[in-house]
């Protein structure tokens, strides 16, 4: 073990090895300046916060390295060193293709956006494990043992292990497009996301959630029967009316919603087209375009901005749209422009407008 004292950044590893016992535990910031420099030539002991993010110049560690705290993301690693041991673990936006088995994190490991990353070690116990837009990501690894669990944007998950847990807290899987189920061993959360999972549209038979359920654009199309469960559509609290028949709103409710973020998704769950008809928008423009006529309309709304939108067809199917542009436009072709990403609307000249 690489031992090191108090003037330890400023001696060469053959002198600290001589300096210290082995069993020595360096600062994080004698362990950074090691590290930076090169220097460390087996394996090393550190307390406290080692940050490392951001330098690129860092390309690998040292078999053995093991301390409390240790975040390497956008840094030039390619691998995690065999034998790591930390408390915590962030690796954030590396091109790590997988995690060694030797790997030991006790509390906390962030993998987050590591796009290339097909595989966890079989048998992967942590507190926390966050694994946010691993794009390449298929499946967990078999007997999976954690707490919270996050893998939101791992848009090519598709399979669970056979057998695995999450203990009482939290799953989120927002946007996770090639889920079509949740395992049958996921039997009680506190809290669970699941929007954004179009192809989830049932939950496992044994499962029991003690906290909410966000369902905004899953599959669902309802609760079993006598599952009472607080529900979420993107982190607003809802009831199953709103959740899962916005057919039977009203839009008046709409108007007489006080509370903002909520009358913001049954806006979103109504559909703006049928709002618009229903409330008697005004009509702030209506000129043409390819499609044929255009209207920028607008529709006060208590205690919020001004609802404003521009309706339009769709010059090859004829379809009807209506999208919600910012208050202050004031006329179609703004409105197009803004759509189209455009800031000065003067610029916009399209050969065909849709």
């Amino acid at each position: 073990m690489l031992a090191a004292g108090r003037n330890a950044p400023g001696l060469e590893a053959a002198e600290l090895n001589k300096a210290e016992p082995e069993s020595a535990v360096l600062s994080a910031a004698e362990a950074r300046a090691l590290l930076l420099g090169g220097r460390v030539t087996g394996p090393l002991r550190y307390r406290g916060r080692l940050n490392l993010s951001g330098e690129t110049r860092l390309t690998r560690l040292p078999d053995g390295l093991s301390g409390d705290v240790l975040d390497v993301s956008n840094t030039g690693l390619t691998g995690l060193p065999e034998g790591l041991n930390v408390g915590e673990l962030v690796a954030c936006n590396l091109p790590l293709r997988s995690v060694p088995a030797s790997t030991r994190v006790r509390f906390r490991l962030v993998l987050d956006d590591n796009v290339c990353l097909t595989r966890l070690p079989q048998g992967l116990t942590v507190g926390s494990l966050s694994l946010q837009g691993c794009l390449s990501l298929e499946t967990l690894p078999e007997e999976l043992d954690v707490c919270f669990l996050n893998v939101n944007r791992c848009e090519a998950l598709n399979r669970w292990p056979v057998h695995g847990q999450v203990r009482f807290g939290h799953l989120s899987a927002r946007d996770c497009l090639s889920l079509r189920e949740l395992p049958a061993w996921l039997t009680q959360v506190a809290h669970l996301d699941l929007s954004g999972c179009r192809g989830i549209t049932a939950l496992p038979p044994a499962l029991r959630i003690s906290g909410w359920l966000d369902v905004a654009g899953s599959g669902l199309q309802g609760l079993p029967e006598h599952r009472n469960v607080s529900l979420r559509w993107r982190g607003v609290r809802v009831d199953s009316r709103l959740a899962f028949h916005p057919e039977e709103l009203e839009c008046a409710e709409i108007l007489s919603t006080r509370n903002v973020e909520l009358r913001r998704v049954m806006l979103e769950r109504v559909g703006y087209g049928r709002f618009l008809d229903e409330v008697g928008a005004q009509v702030l423009d209506r000129d043409r375009d390819a499609g044929g006529e255009r209207l920028l309309v607008r529709v006060a709304l208590p205690g919020d901005e001004d609802f404003v939108a521009v309706c339009f067809s769709c010059p090859s199917t004829g379809r009807r749209y209506a999208l919600r542009v910012p208050p202050g436009i004031r006329s179609g072709h703004a409105a197009s422009a803004w759509l189209a990403g455009f800031d000065d609307a003067s610029l916009y000249r399209p050969l065909i407008e849709a």
